[in-house]
């Protein structure tokens, strides 16, 4: 039993790529693969008291953990992120929409699927073949070892602060802004409870002292901005979040092209310029989370996947201001509700109505895997009304989602899209795959700019890029123009007064930023917190970064940001105005609106 045991520390290791058993360092540091090798040791033991079988319990162990280090190696060539304990949080996602999305991310050959058949098949082998080492009797010493092996696991699963003696950046290698660091030095397991600790231990309280001095400060410039001129009419406005669209101009091999030109012609016309986001290659959510709700999840580090882990049933944001304005809210999305939780975080929200995959129509198009951007753009048309109350439509593409190797329904028109050289092989194909779904994404763009300029009712639009796609062979084959990381690259962001009016301006902006930007170009004065985040914008906007990111040393006073993440849980809590309130910076109260959140209504039916 003790050769199984020091044999499985070694397998851990290997499957983790070596970590910790390389050639001279298991001897000379055994704590990195021992503490890699506990939660399976745990484990085992625990399967060993019930099964009394040695190499069956340990052989389910490693095959478990063949399993997890498989899908952070896959999440990793995707997302250039490993596992962490958020992920786990994903597992309810797994139904309808969120199987479609994510099982599209499994390997497409044989042999994974080959080795999981004879790992099962061993294990079944062991199951009815392997004798029993232990004797049935003394039970209540197999019963009290294997319940201390449960007792020492739960509490480690639960993150319990004791753990923290052994799981720690002091004993092991621990990088807290790069878990793929962490994994390579650490290993996955270590990675993972590390990380757990950190997430069980970590909701900073804020402190109302700092956050208060920092709103005296900008109150002069916050104050200046509240007492601009209203616009008479309300516009509507339609946000359009584009699915890992950026502008294909930033890479080499690409510059001076114009793949995108509707975003060229549109960006002469108004706002635009780089966007920096929370996240790379997927993570929806954590952009869109910042653009509704005006919050850098730099300030929430617990918050990997907010949908999924928000509890509060009213989040204030861009969409309760509009709300408190006499706007009618509506988010659109051609997907399963229920995928990353949108169902129930669109309802704290505030939108009214959900319109899903459900309520499009049963004749909306496809393009490789998913709806078209062309359905979208129809139904944004179609919802939006020629009187009434100003109306504000929130639309979530998904045309350009990955994986790149679905055929999309033009491959003559893929084919015809120029690669630079050293783009060969798959990648090669992942790219203009790509590249031909975000040309749609452009050309839909173009054709919604145009239908808003030719409505009566003034209009503003808003498009940006949720993230990078991850196109991880391709940027590092190419590179990107200014020299930047692919994790470190910005997107792209277009604000446009569809009836003209604008001045051209270009600007560098994080996505927790164009809410307030978006209040401020609807005439809308009243709001002290987007207010702040607008005069703070210039100082903050380098700091946003996706979490694999190298750190960012861009500000050379912390005690700002330090003060702006008391702001930032402050507001989330509910608790800022009463900070705003002495500036004399508040608005008198309205009245909240109300009225009955619709989750994909039957078209014309409401639930």
């Amino acid at each position: 039993m003790t050769l199984a045991a020091l044999g499985f520390v070694v397998l851990t290791g290997w499957l983790d790529g070596g970590a910790g058993v390389a050639p001279g360092r298991l001897l000379a540091q055994p704590l990195y693969p021992l503490a890699n090798a506990l939660p399976g040791l745990l484990l085992a033991g625990l399967l060993l008291a019930l099964t009394r079988r040695v190499l069956l319990s340990f052989g389910l162990v490693l095959a478990l953990q063949g399993l997890l280090v498989t899908v952070s190696r896959l999440k990793m060539q995707n997302l250039r992120m490993p596992l962490v304990p958020a992920d786990f949080d994903m597992l309810g996602q797994l139904r309808g929409g969120g199987a479609h999305l994510l099982l599209g991310y499994l390997p497409r050959g044989f042999w994974p699927y080959l080795a999981a058949l004879a790992a099962l098949g061993m294990i079944v082998a062991l199951w009815r073949r392997e004798p029993p080492l232990l004797t049935p009797r003394p039970r209540l010493a197999r019963l009290l070892a294997g319940g201390a092996c449960a007792l020492a696991l739960v509490s480690l699963i639960a993150g319990l602060p004791l753990w923290g003696a052994l799981y720690n950046g002091h004993r092991l290698w621990l990088e807290p802004w790069s878990a793929s660091g962490t994994v390579e030095h650490s290993g996955l397991q270590s990675a993972l409870v590390m990380y757990r600790l950190q997430d069980a231990t970590r909701r900073p309280k804020p402190d109302p002292r700092a956050a208060a001095a920092l709103i005296g400060e900008t109150s002069p410039a916050v104050r200046e901005r509240l007492q601009q001129a209203g616009v008479g009419e309300r516009p509507d406005i339609v946000v359009v979040q584009s699915e890992s669209f950026f502008d294909p101009a930033i890479l080499r091999g690409y510059a001076g092209t114009d793949l995108t030109p509707n975003l060229h012609r549109l960006a002469a016309q108004g706002a635009s310029g780089p966007l920096r986001v929370p996240t790379f290659g997927g993570g929806t959510i954590r952009t869109e989370f910042e653009v509704l709700t005006g919050l850098s999840l730099r300030y929430f580090d617990e918050l990997k996947f907010p949908y999924l882990q928000m509890r509060a049933k009213v989040v204030p944001g861009l969409v309760r201001s509009l709300r408190a304005h006499g706007y009618e809210t509506l988010a659109i999305h051609g997907n399963d509700p229920g995928f990353w939780n949108r169902s129930q975080a669109f309802r704290a929200l505030g939108f009214d109505r959900f319109v899903a995959q459900s309520a499009f129509p049963a004749d909306a198009p496809y393009d490789g895997k998913y709806m078209a951007d062309r359905a979208m753009t129809d139904q944004i048309l179609d919802e939006l009304k020629d009187s009434g109350p100003p109306q504000f439509v929130f639309a979530i593409s998904l045309e350009a989602h990955g994986p790149y190797d679905v055929e999309p329904a033009d491959p003559a028109e893929r084919d015809a899209i120029p690669v630079p050289p050293g783009v060969t092989g798959k990648a090669r194909r992942e790219l203009q795959n790509y590249l031909y779904h975000i040309r749609h994404a452009d050309q839909e763009l173009g054709r919604l700019a145009e239908a808003l300029a030719a409505r009566e009712r003034p209009t503003l639009l808003l498009f940006y890029g949720d993230h990078l796609p991850g196109l991880t062979d391709s940027f590092r084959a190419l590179g990107f123009v200014d020299g930047r990381d692919m994790l470190s690259e910005p997107g792209t962001w277009l604000l446009l007064d569809t009836h003209g009016g604008d001045r051209p301006a270009r600007e560098e902006l994080a996505a927790w930023m164009l809410p307030g930007r978006v209040l401020a170009a609807a005439g809308i004065h009243d709001e002290p917190y987007f207010a702040l985040t607008q005069v703070l914008a210039p100082q903050l906007t380098p700091l946003t970064r996706a979490p694999e990111a190298p750190p960012v040393d861009a500000l050379r006073d912390r005690t700002l940001d330090r003060a702006m993440a008391s702001v930032a849980r402050l507001r989330l809590d509910g608790k800022l105005d009463r900070l705003f309130a002495p500036q004399g910076l508040l608005a008198p109260p309205r009245p909240p609106r109300t009225g009955p959140f619709e989750d994909t209504p039957m078209r014309g039916v409401s639930q």
